[in-house]
This record gives structure tokens, sequence and C-alpha cells, in this order.
């Protein structure tokens, strides 16, 4: 009788755990960012696989925090930038190297994702990609086309942007530097960093407001009270279609260029279902549906057949031959340069709240 009752309790915890299996393989978890998942590519995905989504909608800083809090748990897939990953890979085990055997990578732009294999370590596959630069009202402010422009007295009062990193970098850019190629001179980054944080505590009374989110950029530029901001070229673009004086600027010292990316967390609970996304959201005419409703560049294979021709010339305004050749890609970032720009964002922030 002891036995049997070992051998049925046995036999009861492996249809348990069975069954747990493939609850967790009809539910994908994604931590992505707002607007990276249209409604109607969700529930095509949800109808087409059987596979429910549940979305946490965050951004690089939050998922890396997330993640590290569970060891790698809590979602199955994640949509990080691709210069953020590998060191998060590595130092915190957070993420588990791509298959990619099992992605269909005809439907990727092979240099975008020879790129991202680079930058990630083999941890990630392009999603899309797209730049950092101004937001400028040209009604208001005709001349501004730099990063300089945001500690410009000319436009006091009339400035916001978001900080963050790329406001660090922007700005590096605008004073002579090339912060990439300090990488690997922790030293001379940190001084550089320093001075760009000292000439925006400096001019702290010329921003009118801090930005945190896609929402604020849109809300700051129609106002009319923001002449100049950091932004998105998705968002700019978005804002010009409803008010032609509003546009997105390539600065002329470099847009700063960004992919965004699948990676799969280390303890992932549904990783085929994870690869069934991938594959399903890189599909030309999925990718074509978030394109068309974030305007953002897409790293799909054969996308432009399906984009809106409104979206091809957004990109070639803003982006001539000059301005594409002096996109900045952001290549890995070291754990000590992220250090450095954090304490540095800190020092800004208690400036700017004095």
């Amino acid at each position: 009788m002891k036995r049997f009752s070992s051998r049925l309790l046995l036999s009861m915890l492996m249809v348990l755990a069975f069954v747990n299996v493939a609850n967790a393989q009809q539910v994908l978890r994604i931590i992505t960012w707002k607007g990276y998942i249209p409604k109607e590519l969700q529930e095509k995905f949800e109808k087409e696989t059987g596979i429910k989504l549940k979305i946490t909608y965050s951004n690089n800083e939050e998922m890396l925090a997330k993640l590290r809090a569970t060891r790698g748990g809590g979602f199955d897939l994640a949509q990080p930038s691709a210069d953020r990953i590998l060191f998060a890979a590595k130092k915190y085990k957070i993420y588990q190297p791509m298959d990619y055997s099992k992605i269909e990578v005809k439907n990727i732009k092979p240099t975008l994702l020879k790129a991202t294999k680079e930058i990630s370590g083999g941890y990630a596959v392009p999603y899309c990609f797209g730049t950092t630069g101004l937001i400028v009202n040209k009604k208001y402010a005709p001349d501004a086309n730099d990063w300089s422009d945001l500690y410009n007295p000319k436009y006091a009062g009339h400035i916001a942007y978001r900080l963050k990193r790329p406001l660090l970098i922007g700005v590096a850019f605008s004073m002579g530097y090339n912060p990439f190629k300090l990488y690997n001179n922790i030293p001379e980054y940190k001084k550089m960093i320093d001075k760009v944080a000292q000439k925006l505590i400096e001019t702290k009374s010329y921003v009118y407001a801090y930005w945190n989110s896609g929402d604020q950029q849109r809300e700051f530029a129609r106002s009319g009270k923001v002449w100049v901001e950091t932004g998105w070229d998705g968002i700019g673009w978005n804002l010009h279609k409803e008010n032609p004086d509003i546009d997105f600027i390539a600065p002329k010292s470099g847009a700063l260029g960004w992919i965004d990316t699948f990676a799969i967390p280390k303890r992932s609970r549904n990783v085929e279902g994870a690869y069934k996304f991938i594959n399903f959201m890189l599909r030309p005419e999925n990718a074509a549906v978030f394109v068309n409703h974030e305007r953002y560049q897409s790293a799909s294979n054969g996308v432009e057949k399906y984009v809106k021709k409104e979206i091809k010339e957004d990109w070639q305004r803003t982006f001539d031959k000059k301005n594409l050749e002096n996109i900045k890609w952001y290549p890995a970032l070291p754990a000590a340069c992220e250090k450095i720009e954090s304490e540095a964002l800190e020092r800004i922030k208690a400036a700017a709240s004095k």
C-alpha cells in the first residue's frame, strides 16, 4: 500500500508538471516598448498560434532592473536595445544565447542581423532601428540643427529633453568629442562626461521641462511652448504629419542610431513561443503594420513592399546621403561607462531640482 501510494504520488506530480509546462506554453510574457506590438498584430498572433500574449511596457533601464531582480525570469521575451545586452548577459546572466537555426533569417536585413550579432554577442536578433535627434518647431526655431541647441540661450525656456544617456552622448558629440572612441579609456571618458554634465547644469535654466515618455514628447511639441527637444525620429515624423512646422532633425554632429531587438531571458518558460513570435513579427507583411503605425524602420527584409509611401518620404526628407553617413550607431556599452553616465545624470537631476 505504501509503495502504491508513492507511485501514485509520483504520477500525480508528473501530470501536474506536464500541465504546468503546457499552461506556460499557452502564454508568452513579453517586456517591450510601448507601441512595439500593435493590437492588430497581437490579435493575429494569438489567433494563429493559440498563444496568449501578456505584455509589459518598459524601457531599457527597467528591463534590466526587472530581469536582474528575477535572475532572468518573469518574462519569456524581452526587447532591449542592442548595446544594452552583452554586458547584462555576461555579468548578470539574464539572457540566453540566441539559437539562430530557429530564426527565419531570410526575413531579416543581412547587415542589421550581422551588426546585432556583433553588438549583442549573439544574444539577440534585430526588430527595428531608428535614430535619436531633435524635434524642432521650425516656426520658432528655424535655425536649430544640432545637439548644441539644447544649451543655446537663443531658445532659453523652450527646450526639453530626457535625462538619459542619449542626451549625454549627443551633447558630447556637439562639444567635439567622439564618446564611442573613448569607451576603452575610462579616465578620459569620465573627464568628457563630467564636462558634458557641467554644461547641462550651467544651462539648466534654459530647460522648459524634462520628458519621460513618447507621449510627453508629443505633448511638449504640440503645446508650442517647446521649440527644441530631443526625440525619436518616428515621433517627430508623426508630429510633422499633424503640423508641418514640426519635424525631426538629424543633428549636424550626428543623429544617434539605435537597434532594438528580441532577446530571450535566461529563465524563459516558453522559449519555443518566443521564437514563434520573433518569426511572426519579422514577416514583411506583419512588420509593415508596426512601421505604418509607429513610423520606425524595421529590420524585416522586404518590408518596404508594404510600407506607406509617406513613411518612405519621411526617411528620405531627413536623411540625405550626408546625414545617413553621419549616423552614430551605438556600440556595446561597457559597465564602467554606464556607471559614469548614471552618476552624471544623478548630478544633473539634483541640480535641476534646486
